[in-house]
């Protein structure tokens, strides 16, 4: 019991919470990322253009097809080497940053499908309506098919929130002070990296199922608009 009560404290905590914001701010950075270049990369492969569906499917393949801690890790350390050779400009990357466009390059990978899957789900008949009016192909898009096709999506894609919460324990590696890592710090400080990780276990169990349960409401919420 002195134990807990000596490492939890009153501002430890608040140093593990700025931690958990941290990661909060990672995973809704990444996820808004990832749905830009997921659906970008959905209607490039859905395209009748080859070179569009060839591009989109090397980014989904090499991206899935490599770990995320290597991508992290190449943005990181390999990035400032690039642009010192390219542009002759030397940077210090910001952890925080570069897990935010490295696991949103990754999440975009896995959202691809997702979105291509939702768009496919509408019905054919939505389209031709569209064009009967007249709407373009950036109008059908955004008035008829994507808001469709976002009821379809939704438990997925909060899945997928969920995920990335847990993904951005990888940037510890890069000395950004999200949770797991605000965590190890402390129980380096104490000797004692028990509590520090129970504790980060709550904190993380209490945001991934807090947003399970919002989730729900809005799916059910959804669900009765139909």
């Amino acid at each position: 019991m002195n134990a807990i009560q000596r490492i939890l404290t009153p501002e430890n905590l608040q140093f593990m919470l700025r931690g958990a914001g941290c990661s909060l701010i990672v995973a809704v950075g990444a996820l808004i990322g990832g749905s830009v270049l997921g659906l970008l990369a959905a209607v490039m492969k859905m395209s009748k253009r080859r070179l569009p569906r060839l591009l989109a499917n090397i980014y989904v393949e090499v991206i899935r097809g490599t770990p995320m801690m290597l991508q992290i890790l190449l943005l990181y350390l390999c990035g400032p080497v690039v642009t010192k050779a390219v542009f002759h400009y030397v940077y210090t990357p910001n952890p925080i940053s570069v897990g935010v466009i490295a696991v949103g390059i990754n999440s975009g990978a896995y959202t691809t499908e997702l979105f291509r899957s939702a768009i496919q789900s509408v019905d054919k008949g939505q389209w031709e309506a569209a064009k009967t009016i007249g709407l373009s192909n950036w109008q059908t898009y955004r008035e008829v098919i994507l808001p469709q096709a976002f009821k379809r999506i939704l438990p997925p894609y909060i899945n997928e929130f969920i995920v990335l919460i847990k993904d951005s324990s990888l940037l510890a590696s890069i000395g950004a002070v999200e949770l797991l890592h605000s965590s190890e710090v402390l129980g380096a400080k104490y000797y004692n990296y028990l509590v520090p990780l129970l504790c980060a276990t709550v904190m993380y169990l209490v945001m991934t199922l807090t947003i399970s349960y919002f989730a729900r409401k809005l799916e059910r919420r959804l669900a009765e608009s139909d």
